[in-house]
């Protein structure tokens, strides 16, 4: 029996969206040995998946980003438009490397390889259920080189102290919990500070606040 690795009485109802039979199937086999995470639907295409993700409401979406018809970023685009709760990991070749900051500026909570360790993938989808961004070096690198940046939606010095120091943590991957009590403070005034630091900078999610803040150096 594979080792849950989280908390009891907690289920994490995931989609699978690929238009590989084999690679869903596979997904599903080890996901469902997983005391804490429920497979609850699958997809071939992205509109597939946008309309699945309508219907059974998941917790995360495993989403590739090549796929024929709707891709993956156009999926997350419309996901976006529909104010869709569920946390998306990309789960991407390393040859599609290019497209994957554009997936995490269309609304992905991170990304993984295909090739990814069976038991990282689980650690990996509860990280973004529990509201983590994951932020390879790669994708930092990415945002760091100029070809890739693009116009800046707002400047460092429109934040207040306390909403850099929140920022930062954003970046490292915390959920408000965690930033609440790193901070000593509730999680109501945390999640205030988040809206406020979205207002600010003109961002739409904590995923595009941590590209933002890799990017103009608030988190190292």
């Amino acid at each position: 029996m594979a080792d849950s690795g989280g908390r009891s009485g907690i289920r994490i109802r995931v989609l699978l969206v690929d238009d590989h039979q084999v690679v869903r199937r596979g997904l599903r086999t080890f996901l469902e040995v997983q005391d804490d995470i429920e497979v609850v639907g699958e997809a071939s295409d992205g509109e597939e998946g946008v309309a699945q993700a309508e219907e059974l409401r998941p917790d995360v979406i495993l989403m590739d980003i090549k796929m024929p018809g709707t891709d993956g970023i156009e999926a997350l685009r419309r996901l976006r438009e529909l104010a869709n709760p569920a946390r998306v990991l990309i789960v991407t070749s390393f040859t599609e490397q290019r497209t994957v900051v554009p997936a995490l500026r269309a609304g992905a909570a991170g990304y993984v390889y295909k090739d990814i360790d069976p038991d990282a993938l689980a650690g990996a989808i509860r990280s973004v259920h529990a509201g983590h961004v994951l932020l390879q070096p790669e994708v930092a690198e990415a945002l760091l080189s100029r070809d890739e940046q693009g116009p800046s939606a707002g400047r460092p010095g429109s934040l207040t102290d306390r909403e850099r120091e929140v920022l930062g943590l954003i970046a490292d991957g915390r959920s408000n919990r965690e930033i609440a009590r790193a901070l000593v403070l509730s999680e109501k005034t945390v999640k205030t500070h988040v809206s406020n630091i979205l207002m600010k900078l003109d961002l739409s999610d904590r995923t595009q606040a941590a590209l933002w803040a890799v990017r103009h150096g608030i988190a190292e």
